[in-house]
């Protein structure tokens, strides 16, 4: 996909889904407390990361529902802000955008401006620090989505990420799952 297709797509309204809306191999891709990462990675030989934007940004540059779970207070103005591709042989699975207070990238977690093409929950999943305050399933644009606020030595950060038409919870629905009630993917 587009870079711009991805911001696009990465900045549009979350849409929570109930558990009674999807099939439960569906919905158990989508509330899985583990890496998604490793449990993408178990489909492909490589996966690859592809870095659409990263850097500080004002809280102008965050969705309404970003900025009412992480700013919080008003020290918090500036953002670590990172939009990914994950990919796997050439074909995008996942797009990620991670939204973190400059007030979190403090000691050991500042190492996150620098993960460069790593994925992130290679990251995440090696600290014993991790822990997670919620975890929604939803849809965004039509696709398949689910956005969790993580905490690293109690330091927040927001990650949404969407199943991309060529993600392997995709092919669920192409061998007979029943569909999450979805909103039509709109250009």
């Amino acid at each position: 996909m587009h870079d711009l297709s991805i911001q696009r797509l990465l900045t549009d309204q979350f849409r929570a889904l109930n558990e009674s809306d999807c099939a439960p191999d569906i919905y158990s891709w989508l509330v899985d407390e583990t890496s998604m990462t490793a449990r993408l990675e178990a489909y492909c030989q490589k996966l690859e990361v592809t870095i659409v934007k990263e850097g500080f940004f004002s809280e102008h540059a965050l969705t309404p529902d970003e900025h009412e779970l992480v700013v919080g207070d008003a020290e918090n103005t500036r953002f670590w802000l990172r939009e990914v591709q994950l990919l796997a042989g050439g074909e995008p699975w996942l797009a990620g955008r991670t939204v973190i207070p400059e007030s979190s990238l403090q000691g050991p977690e500042a190492s996150l401006m620098a993960l460069g093409t790593r994925p992130l929950g290679h990251y995440l999943f090696q600290s014993s620090s991790l822990c997670r305050d919620f975890l929604t399933p939803g849809t965004m644009s039509g696709l398949f989505a689910r956005r969790s606020l993580l905490r690293l030595a109690n330091k927040p950060l927001l990650l949404t990420e969407i199943f991309l038409p060529a993600s392997p919870l995709h092919r669920l629905l192409a061998k007979g799952s029943l569909p999450c009630i979805l909103q039509p993917l709109q250009k």
